[in-house]
């Protein structure tokens, strides 16, 4: 049996560094190659999604229906949205593609969606559902760095908002223990419900 000495250790761990940096330039330059088809279909459905969110939380905090610390958790939520928007956005852009605006969508929510608490708060549930299945759906699917990296991440903040709404119907601030993810057509077809 070999014994492990600290200078062994130092040598080894060397060598994992110097395997680990390679690894790293492999994954540059695999995330160089153009993403495919689907990878950027997903990243399409995504930034709709983003864009709905972004929608929502707009309306939602016009409608003055939440005390401070509420509001203030709205707001975050909002700018992250818009954080999330342009990350998936820069995915596609760098693939030489062109995302949607806000101009591009028209939104359409339920009657008295935003009229009380009650009601924002479970489209906001909805919304957010939405959002965590998509982004969990890209994570798990995406052939491509980034957008499986980026989606992955997303998805943990995702699933934060959506905590916050079902916090404020129901009164329980922590969700499932392995939310479902929906694939590209379960995401669009969700997302069809708010866009005419």
């Amino acid at each position: 049996m070999q014994k492990l000495t600290r200078a062994g250790l130092l040598r080894s761990g060397a060598a994992a560094a110097l395997v680990a940096s390679g690894a790293g330039v492999v994954a540059r330059g695999a995330a160089a190659a153009a993403p495919p088809d689907a990878d950027l279909a997903y990243a399409r459905v995504l930034v709709a999604a983003d864009l709905l969110a972004a929608d929502f939380y707009t309306q939602a905090l016009a409608a003055k229906q939440f005390g401070a610390p509420t509001t203030k958790a709205l707001r975050h939520a909002a700018f992250n949205e818009q954080e999330h928007y342009t990350a998936v956005a820069g995915v596609l852009m760098a693939a030489g593609q062109t995302p949607a605006t806000a101009d591009d969508i028209d939104f359409s929510y339920p009657s008295k969606a935003f009229g009380d608490r009650g009601s924002i708060a479970k489209l906001g549930v909805a919304i957010e559902q939405l959002q965590l299945g998509a982004y969990l759906g890209a994570a798990d699917t995406a052939q491509t760095e980034p957008l499986r990296n980026i989606a992955a991440r997303i998805a943990a903040n995702e699933a934060q908002h959506l905590s916050l709404f079902t916090g404020l119907l129901e009164n329980r601030l922590l969700g499932v223990s392995l939310p479902l993810p929906l694939d590209i057509d379960e995401a669009s077809d969700a997302l069809g419900a708010y866009t005419s």
